[in-house]
Order: C-alpha cells, then sequence, then structure tokens
C-alpha cells in the first residue's frame, strides 16, 4: 500500500479539524491496529487555543504541539513516563510568552516540553550580536530564539504499511521577518507500530533572496523516573569541557546525578562525541538500578555539537537534565560565529538534521546500549578539560 497522506492543518486552504482521528480501527498496519494519530485543542488559562497531535504506535505514545514550533510535549512507553515536571505545567500558548521580559529570559515562562528546538536564526543566551550591534532585528537576541514559540501553519499525517507499519506527523513552521530572516522548519516525527523508538527528521530551509545564518539546538528534557539519584550520564566522547566556572567545580562528576537540592545551581558542558560506523554520537542516560534507560543517537555530520545541562534543583522547582545535540554550542551567536560554528544558508538552500531517541526498558537493554558506548570508546582517551575551553565557551581563558 502506498503511503496515505492526511491534512490535519492547513492555513492557506482553511483546513483544520475539531475532532481528527486516524487508527488502525479503519486502516490496520502490518495487520495491526493497535494505533493512532489524534489531534485535540487545549481550552482555559494559558493553554488555550493549543494544539496537541497524539501518536500512538501501541507501545509508545507521544504529543506533539504544532502550536509551539513542532515540540514534543511529553511521551509514554508501556507506562513509563517521558519527559519531566516542569513548574510550567501545561503547554502555553506563544501570545503568552514576550521573549524580551526579564532581560531577554522570557522563552522561559513556556518552558516545559520533552524535546525543544532552540533556533533558527539564533539560540543561546540573551544578549547583543556584537557583529550586528546597529541592526534593529538581527543585533537583540533572546535566549534560545523564536522556533518554539511560533506555530505550524501546515500539519498532516503520514501513515506507510510498507516502511514497515510507519506512522509521521509533519509540520512546516516559518521564522520570517521584514528585513531580516526568513527560514522554515519542516519537520517530521516519525515511529513504527509497537516501537520503543521515534525518529525526528528536520530540514531548514532560506526562502529569502540573501544568505541567511542559523543554528539549532534539541533542548531534549528528560526527569523522573529516568533521573534519581546514582543516574549515570554514558557518551562516548573525543572532548569534555565545562561551560563556565560553576560547571568546573563538578568535571569530576559530570555524569554522576544527586538527589533533588534546593540549592542547586545548573551546570552545562560541552562535548565533541565519537561516531559509530555510520558516524552518529550515542548519548545515554540510565537510572540508578540500571534497569532503565533512555539513548540519543544523531549523525554527527548534521549535529557535531552536544550538551549536557544538569539542573538537579527541588521537584518543585524542575529537577531535570537536558541531552542537548546541536548544529553548535549555546553561547552567543557573535561568539560561535567567531569560532567557524555558525552554519550559513544560500538563498533557496535547505540543510537536513536528525536524531533518534530509544527508551530500554529491561537490564539487559540498558547493558547492550551502555556496553555499546564502551565499545565505542575504547579506542580513544577523553581529553578532559577541568576548565572552560577559549573555543568552545566566552568564559574560557
Amino acid at each position: 500500500m502506498p503511503a496515505a497522506h492526511h491534512v490535519i492543518t492547513d492555513v492557506a486552504r482553511q483546513i483544520w479539524h475539531d475532532d481528527f482521528e486516524l487508527s488502525g480501527a479503519t486502516l490496520p498496519l502490518n495487520g495491526s491496529t493497535n494505533w493512532a494519530v489524534r489531534q485535540r485543542r487545549l481550552r482555559g488559562g494559558l493553554s488555550d487555543g493549543v494544539d496537541v497531535v497524539e501518536i500512538d504506535n501501541g507501545a509508545l505514545k507521544l504529543e506533539v504541539l504544532p502550536t509551539r514550533g513542532m515540540g514534543v510535549w511529553r511521551g509514554n512507553f508501556q507506562g513509563i513516563p517521558i519527559g519531566w515536571d516542569s513548574p510550567v505545567k501545561m503547554p502555553v500558548h506563544p501570545a503568552f510568552v514576550n521573549q524580551t521580559e526579564r532581560g531577554g529570559l522570557g522563552w522561559l515562562a513556556g518552558f516545559n516540553e520533552l524535546i525543544c528546538r532552540c533556533g533558527l536564526s539564533f539560540m543561546g543566551p540573551p544578549g547583543c550580536d556584537d557583529d550586528f550591534e546597529d541592526h534593529p532585528i538581527l543585533g537583540e537576541l533572546t535566549l534560545h530564539g523564536k522556533i518554539a514559540n511560533l506555530p505550524a501553519h501546515r500539519v498532516e499525517a503520514t501513515v506507510d504499511s510498507d516502511q514497515p507499519g510507519s506512522i509521521a506527523v509533519t509540520g512546516v513552521v516559518d521564522e520570517c521577518s521584514m528585513f531580516g530572516p526568513c527560514l522554515r522548519l519542516t519537520s517530521t516525527i516519525e515511529t513504527t507500530v509497537g516501537s520503543n523508538r521515534f525518529t525526528i527528521s528536520d530540514e531548514v530551509s532560506n526562502l529569502s533572496a540573501k544568505h541567511a545564518e542559523f543554528e539549532m539546538l534539541y533542548h531534549t528534557n528528560i526527569g523522573r523516573p529516568f533521573l534519581e539519584a546514582g543516574s549515570r550520564f554514558l557518551a562516548a566522547a573525543r572532548e569534555v569541557s565545562p561551560r563556565d566556572a560553576r560547571a568546573a567545580e563538578g568535571v569530576d562528576t559530570y555524569d554522576k546525578y544527586v538527589a533533588p537540592d534546593a540549592g542547586y545551581a545548573e551546570q552545562a558542558y560541552y562535548f565533541r562525541l565519537i561516531g559509530d560506523a555510520q558516524q552518529r554520537g550515542l548519548a545515554v542516560l540510565r537510572n540508578a538500578a540500571g534497569d532503565l534507560a533512555l539513548s540519543l543517537r544523531m549523525p554527527l555530520a548534521e549535529l557535531p555539537c552536544f550538551t549536557l545541562w544538569k539542573n538537579t534543583a527541588a521537584e518543585a522547582d524542575g529537577y531535570v537534565t537536558g541531552l542537548e545535540p546541536g548544529t553548535n554550542f549555546p553561547n552567543l551567536r557573535s561568539f560561535e560565529r567567531a569560532h567557524g560554528r555558525v552554519l550559513t544558508l544560500a538563498p533557496g538552500a535547505s540543510r537536513q538534521m536528525s536524531f533518534e531517541l530509544a527508551i530500554h526498558p529491561d537490564k539487559t537493554s540498558v547493558q547492550q546500549v551502555a556496553e555499546e558506548v564502551q565499545s565505542l570508546q575504547r579506542a580513544t582517551t577523553v581529553a578532559m578539560s577541568w576548565e572552560p575551553l577559549r573555543e568552545y565557551s566566552p568564559a574560557g581563558k
């Protein structure tokens, strides 16, 4: 059977479904009827008007937010929650997020997703891009860019029994401005019937007649039950360095996690990962007992930079860690440009990025992925820096 495409939203054609559902009840995939794609709209409070598209492959459920840049709000695999407990309890409609407030930190008022993109034209801390200091649009940068607070104008579901049993949702989001960048994100979240994993495949296109810079970071945020006292971060790495003096305090234990601590201040570490035979990096978060883990795999040609964010604060304040593949590190764009990591798209050009997230729900599967990390690391000694490096961080010397 050829792939079947079903439009959920198309602003140009004025299509939107109050109760969209596509399921195995009418379209079995590989003989399975236990799958579905559904859309609903949240009502009330700061979530009013947020669309949620649920992808259910029979074992894994994902809730995608077209209204918030095609972010993934949360997931669940066979009863295991995937995500974190943010102080921001529900998805926030972009209309209620003022990114310029609090010195450019307003982005945090909507931050609660499992996967939240940072970009497209910039990401990292708020500040001024010194190379565009006098430009009214390009000079002022707010935290982590605009894409997470821009709604998709087209969303469609695709199912294909020949893939095998592929279920995908694709959304198109434009980040465009008069006298500024005009970039388009086309994002596809794909899984298969009964699978323990899903893939995000993104394409960023330059719609302008001028060259355009872009940056992308996938802020992948994990809390309990993967994160707890005794959890470990595993990754085969060539280099590891702290972002700043605060992170340097914990270099010896960068890969270990503690219980919630109300006095904890965030720490971040920058990595150059080792590729496997297909030149994919591998990062893993494993619980204390070693019977539950989550992994990310990413093509290093597409996403060469990796950031580990640790924020083991009190539960009420967001007990979370971030596994964050990116095109560059989350520093001010002018710093990243000076070090050759800001990408440029020619007029009409595009660039692809992708990564896979998988759940390992038992000791055997956790041990297998841990041994894979060890095997990748075996031939390479990690170049560990005890202080920030000037090549990777403005705090470096």
